[in-house]
């Protein structure tokens, strides 16, 4: 079974505004409401490509309430613990001349809720896969992603991370199966700047020499890059296409590479699934369908 972990969920308002202006009444010409996190993008896209798991988290209020009701016109299952008090969080993503976001809060997490996502964890098998990503709230503990890590050390779980900077780094020594980062957040871990692939396969492998046992690099239209626990270096450009819409494009590439390990257990196979996968999110207004994918794959 495969489980995905949003700390804090969102209802994502995406629109679209031509030559957006500070201060004055601005039309949309497109609106779209969508259940939001990375983790919760991971689960949309497996689903989209046939591939079942279960989002887990924490919700709040009416808003939380829809990001179920969401979810569910997907078909994914959730199972999220709900906060008694406040509400989930709305993030206004808007797209003009130049993207836009803004981010809301979330609510207050207490431990009593955050013992009871443990609980949750604690019922997970050996082979299955946990992918946690995206940033944590202030409530929550920032060694959060450790605290899981470390109580599931050991069991046989395959645990994907998809995180920035400490939260990422920190995990390493319990060598998750996976880890994701993009090139950029590659380069401010070890304050480098890193464009082309080949200057981040090095620092791709400082990370592979500290713990992790796979690591994928997303490198936008420069494709990505991948290292496997075997040693084997696998790269690619990025399919042709127009960039519609970057958001959820790292998480697709995520849910890719598992589609591609699930169904076939090759690196190569998995990796070509992830670069495509992340590329037909960015080339559509929607998250990854499996007819995109396919098309995409024909391409490289």
């Amino acid at each position: 079974m495969i489980y995905t972990v949003t700390f804090n969920p969102s209802l994502d308002y995406i629109v679209r505004a031509d030559h957006f202006r500070a201060g004055v009444i601005n039309r949309t010409t497109y609106e779209n409401i969508l259940p939001g996190g990375k983790g919760i993008n991971v689960s949309i896209v497996l689903k989209n490509m046939g591939h079942e798991s279960t989002a887990l988290g924490f919700i709040a209020g009416f808003t939380g309430r829809e990001i179920c009701a969401r979810l569910a016109t997907f078909g994914v299952l959730s199972d999220f613990i709900e906060i008694p008090e406040g509400m989930s969080r709305i993030n206004l993503k808007m797209k003009s001349d130049e993207e836009t976001e803004i981010n809301g809060q979330g609510p207050v997490i207490t431990t009593e809720a955050l013992e009871a996502l443990y609980a949750k964890l604690d019922t997970l098998q050996a082979d299955d896969l946990l992918v946690i990503s995206g940033s944590i709230p202030s409530t929550l503990p920032d060694d959060v992603y450790e605290r899981i890590m470390a109580r599931l050390d050991g069991r046989g779980i395959r645990i994907v991370v998809d995180a920035e900077r400490g939260l990422l780094v920190n995990v390493l020594k319990y060598h998750p199966y996976l880890i994701k980062p993009n090139n950029i957040e590659l380069g401010e871990i070890y304050g480098v700047t890193l464009k082309t692939q080949d200057e981040v396969i090095p620092y791709a492998k400082k990370l592979q020499e500290r713990g992790a046992r796979n690591v994928l690099i997303s490198m936008a239209g420069e494709g990505a890059v991948f290292i496997s626990e075997k040693g084997d270096v696998l790269r690619s450009p990025a399919p042709k296409g127009t960039l519609v819409n970057s958001v959820g494009a790292g998480d697709s590439m995520v849910a890719g590479f598992l589609t591609g390990m699930i169904e076939t257990n090759d690196f190569e196979q998995a990796f070509r699934m992830g670069l495509c996968t992340g590329s037909a999110s960015a080339f559509s207004e929607n998250l990854a369908t499996r007819p995109e994918v396919e098309a995409l794959l024909k391409t490289i």
